[in-house]
This record gives structure tokens, C-alpha cells and sequence, in this order.
């Protein structure tokens, strides 16, 4: 009886293990148990530059005008707001292409388990600094944007 429980188990995590490594981890950290906010302060240290400029302009402009909605609206690793972490989880992918000390970990996934334009394609760019590999860009293959190609002028000071 506990076999099929065990066999059934392993056939959900093993998509996301099966071609996970160390740079894919990084990455894994965002999507699952639950979805994490990037941009985030408590994750800062998990990233490298460009992302982390962006990132700190969002900060500065959350807090000059906290009644209004700061530079980034959505969640970049998601490349949307709304998603169901069930189906995300279950059809999560990972795949790492490790490079010395360079790292691109392409994550593909469903937001929700059906309905048009739920698919996602992200590309994650990582450096390992230190011995531990960071998050320097995100892109969308699916929506093509690059996390340190967007701009952030709300918190920007005239000059």
C-alpha cells in the first residue's frame, strides 16, 4: 500500500529535481514551495548588478509615494500578478547551462492549468561571486523583456 503513495510522490517532485543542480536552485528558491517577490528586500542578497539597481530605485520610489504603485508592478520571475502555485509547482521545469562561473537556468512553467497565454519561459542569468551563485537578470522569452532593460524613474531624483 505505501509504495504507490511513494511512487506517486516521486512523480510530482521529480520534474523540478530531476534536472535541478546548483545554479538551478537559486532559482528554484523563487518558485516553489510558494512564489517569492524578487524585488523583495529580505531576498537583496540573492542578486548581483543590474537587477539590484533596479531594485533599489523601486525601493526609493515605494518610499517617496507609498500610496502609489512603485516601478515594478508585477513579479518578474513570473512575468505576471496573478498565478495558481498548485498548477506553477506541479509544471514547473528547470534547466541549467553552467558556463565557470557564469549560469543560465531556463525555468518553464503554466500560471494557471488552463486558458490561453498561461505558459511562461523564464531566463534567469546568474554569476557565482563568493562561492555562490546570484541572480544578475531575468528575462521573458515568452512577453521578451529583460528585468535590467526597464526603467525606473519614479524613484530617481531631477537632476
Amino acid at each position: 500500500m505505501k509504495l504507490p503513495l511513494v511512487v506517486a510522490i516521486l512523480s510530482i517532485a521529480a520534474p523540478v529535481a530531476a534536472l535541478a543542480g546548483p545554479a538551478s536552485d537559486a532559482v528554484k528558491f523563487f518558485y516553489v514551495p510558494e512564489v517569492k517577490f524578487e524585488a523583495d528586500a529580505q531576498y537583496r542578497d540573492r542578486f548581483t548588478e543590474p537587477v539590484t539597481k533596479l531594485f533599489d530605485l523601486n525601493d526609493q520610489a515605494a518610499k517617496k509615494d507609498p500610496d502609489q504603485v512603485a516601478c515594478i508592478d508585477f513579479d518578474p520571475g513570473l512575468d505576471a500578478q496573478d498565478f495558481d502555485q498548485k498548477t506553477l509547482s506541479k509544471t514547473l521545469k528547470l534547466s541549467e547551462k553552467v558556463d565557470g562561473d557564469s549560469a543560465e537556468v531556463t525555468a518553464s512553467f503554466d500560471l494557471f492549468p488552463e486558458g490561453d497565454d498561461t505558459g511562461r519561459e523564464m531566463h534567469w542569468t546568474l554569476k557565482k561571486i563568493d562561492g555562490k551563485w546570484k541572480i544578475a537578470d531575468i528575462a521573458s522569452k515568452t512577453s521578451d523583456w529583460t528585468l535590467s532593460k526597464l526603467e525606473c524613474v519614479a524613484g530617481q531624483s531631477p537632476e
